[in-house]
């Protein structure tokens, strides 16, 4: 089974921008889901979904916040499975390119690690589309 979902995206948008989106709890809750989060090493931070988002919380804790690396444990709720997300920013001629790694998920018990890693694979997209929403909206809105 693979282990790692990896995405890349290119925005074109400063990195900085990029940085506060993924970043920042305000943000965060505007374009993914309710965020206690800071970007600090050694933060724990939770993430609050509604029911449609296939669970109501996601939790872990920040290990690396370095302009623009960000790592992060993710433990979804009512399971013990700790997996890791990464996400790196890279400035570009167009803008910002994203890699996105969420990885450990071949963690999870039995037949469960392939229903997580579809689940997340299709969240993933769905995320970096709302993350492309929200910085487009907010490019113009400024």
């Amino acid at each position: 089974m693979k282990d790692v979902i990896k995405k890349e995206h290119i925005f074109a948008h400063p990195i900085q921008k990029v940085w506060n989106a993924i970043s920042v709890a305000e943000e965060i809750s505007t374009w993914f889901i309710q965020a206690d989060f800071k970007a600090e090493k050694g933060y724990k931070y939770t993430f609050t979904a509604s029911e449609e988002h296939g669970c109501t919380k996601i939790t872990g804790e920040v290990k690396n916040a370095n302009p623009y690396t960000l790592v992060y444990t993710w433990i979804v709720e009512n399971t013990e499975t700790e997996t890791t997300v990464k996400w790196h920013l890279q400035e570009t001629e167009e803008g910002t390119k994203l890699h996105l790694e969420h990885s450990g998920i071949s963690n999870y018990p039995g037949d469960s690690a392939v229903s997580f890693f579809t689940n997340f694979d299709a969240g993933w997209d769905n995320c970096i589309n709302e993350l492309t929403k929200f910085l487009t909206k907010e490019v113009h809105a400024g």
